[in-house]
């Protein structure tokens, strides 16, 4: 059972898009893909701070503000699911409010049909990457008090 949270249109469309995908190798393509399509972190990034805690890989995420107050995040990582899922995640939630981005149910993930090909350490990976990204946008909002 899926979550019944409505999803920002970003996420939406990212769902949609696995969901016309039936094959679990296009699945992951696609994921890679997103991976791909990330701009290049800043070295400068890599720092514990930043850092994802609980991957096997190393995963790197930060999180601005623009003008708008809607968050802005960048992120990295050395291995190539891990990437996809950084390259996903920033593509569905850039742009969000904070408060919007708090608000994206974790099981999401499961809607893609990306679970059922991925090992428990993988979906315990992406995870921890949302994890982080919701934990970096809530920041932002408490240093704006």
């Amino acid at each position: 059972m899926y979550s019944q949270t409505p999803m920002p249109p970003s996420v939406e469309k990212i769902l949609q898009r696995f969901r016309r995908l039936s094959d679990p190798k296009q699945r992951y393509e696609q994921l890679i893909l997103y991976g791909q399509k990330l701009p290049p972190f800043p070295e400068a990034d890599k720092i514990p701070a930043n850092k994802v805690p609980g991957c096997v890989s190393q995963v790197y995420v930060t999180a601005r503000l623009d003008e708008q107050g809607k968050v802005i995040f960048a992120g990295d990582a050395d291995a190539l699911i891990s990437k996809g899922f950084v390259g996903l995640l920033v593509t569905a939630l850039n742009g969000l409010s904070p408060a919007e981005v708090a608000q994206v149910p974790a099981d999401f993930i499961q809607e893609t049909g990306l679970v059922a090909s991925l090992t428990p350490s993988r979906a315990n990976g992406f995870m921890n990457v949302l994890k982080t990204m919701k934990y970096k946008a809530e920041l932002l909002t408490t240093s704006l008090c």
